[in-house]
């Protein structure tokens, strides 16, 4: 059963996810401090390059199970037009209300 994005309790990973949800590219750039970075299954990757791969030209969406209790890791169904469905691990470092980097990889 998916946690409702207006219940998770980060604020700052709440706006990632309904921006990623939305595919709305402002809403999730500005989720985000300039210079962020981001490794998918443990490699950094181009952050503009994977999440237009990954997320907005596949019509990537979160269905988010579980949250730790500080909010910052997520574990979630992640499903886009490319690879389909797969669960997903995702863990935020948060910085003025902005995310610096994302961790993402198969859970």
């Amino acid at each position: 059963m998916a946690i409702p994005i207006e219940q998770l309790t980060d604020p700052t990973v709440r706006a990632f996810v309904a921006a990623l949800n939305a595919g709305d590219r402002q809403a999730f750039n500005a989720s985000l401090t300039p210079g962020a970075t981001m490794s998918d299954d443990g490699s950094d990757r181009d952050l503009t390059a994977w999440t237009e791969r990954e997320i907005f030209a596949s019509g990537g969406h979160m269905d988010v199970e579980t949250q730790t209790d500080d909010g910052l890791g997520l574990v979630a169904d992640f499903r886009n037009d490319t690879w389909g469905s797969m669960r997903t691990a995702w863990r935020f470092t948060v910085d003025g209300g902005k995310v610096t980097r994302f961790e993402t990889g198969q859970a």
